[in-house]
């Protein structure tokens, strides 16, 4: 079910794989999006799987595409939030507010962020509490979604941030075509790459870590590559089909 989870101090994280859910075919067991795609009830029961195997409550998640923009999970913005909310318009609930991170200074609110194939950051400080989640697909990174996340934690008091990647595809597997590359790279120095093939590429977790440092952040990675595990989803191996895994963090209540 996690490809990793760790307690980090007060601060809780996970990052989920294929395994342990219920729903069938290329999508894996365990998916966590695509309610478009995949049966309601069948990513309803993946997310209670994933609730209580690490113990949570609230799950916090946004329609991610590929912006730069941050939404701040405070208690006005969770009025009327259910465990069905995640599924969004395809379970009856609203339509979920389109963002690309979150952040929040609530204990015991999980932030979640699903991918398959872009890279999912998790952020916290651990001394104030102030936690963060940010989808950074080539599009979000090269707009500047994680500099935008990490100034959203400091206004909420974030001093010390440190930061995990999860799961991404990784520079050796994500060709892109030569332009492409140059203008990812010129945004975000550090993301430029060759495949395993010798064709242009973007490293996302590169050209994250080297904008997650320039910003003062401590990081770590914490996953594989999407395109070769088989434990993991991937758009770009299992096409418009794939699912989605998460990434999730939270902070215990006291």
């Amino acid at each position: 079910m996690f490809a990793h989870r760790a307690w980090h101090g007060a601060i809780g994280l996970a990052f989920t794989d294929r395994y342990g859910g219920v729903s069938a075919g290329v999508r894996g067991e365990l998916n966590l999006g695509r309610t478009d795609l995949d049966a309601v009830d069948a990513v309803r029961e993946n997310f209670r799987r994933v609730r209580t195997a690490l113990g949570l409550g609230t799950i916090a998640t946004i329609a991610q595409q590929h912006t730069a923009d941050v939404e701040l999970i405070d208690e006005p913005w969770l009025d009327g939030w259910t465990d069905d909310s995640p599924l969004g318009s395809s379970a009856g609930h609203p339509r979920l507010p389109v963002a690309d991170a979150m952040v929040t200074a609530l204990p015991g609110v999980a932030l979640c962020i699903r991918v398959a194939d872009c890279l999912p950051v998790l952020l916290a400080d651990e001394r104030t509490g102030v936690i963060g989640a940010a989808h950074a697909g080539r599009v979000g990174l090269a707009s500047g979604v994680l500099p935008n996340t990490v100034q959203a934690m400091r206004e909420l008091g974030a001093t010390t941030v440190s930061a995990w990647l999860g799961p991404h595809i990784c520079g050796r597997c994500y060709e892109v075509p030569s332009a492409m590359r140059t203008e990812v790279d010129r945004a975000v120095p550090g993301s430029a790459a060759e495949t395993r093939w010798g064709t242009p590429s973007v490293d996302l977790g590169a050209g994250a870590r080297g904008q997650l440092e320039r910003l003062g952040c401590v990081v770590t990675g914490a996953g594989g590559c999407t395109r070769t595990s088989d434990a993991l989803h991937s758009h770009r191996r299992d096409g418009v089909d794939s699912g989605r895994l998460a990434g999730l963090i939270w902070r215990a209540v006291d």
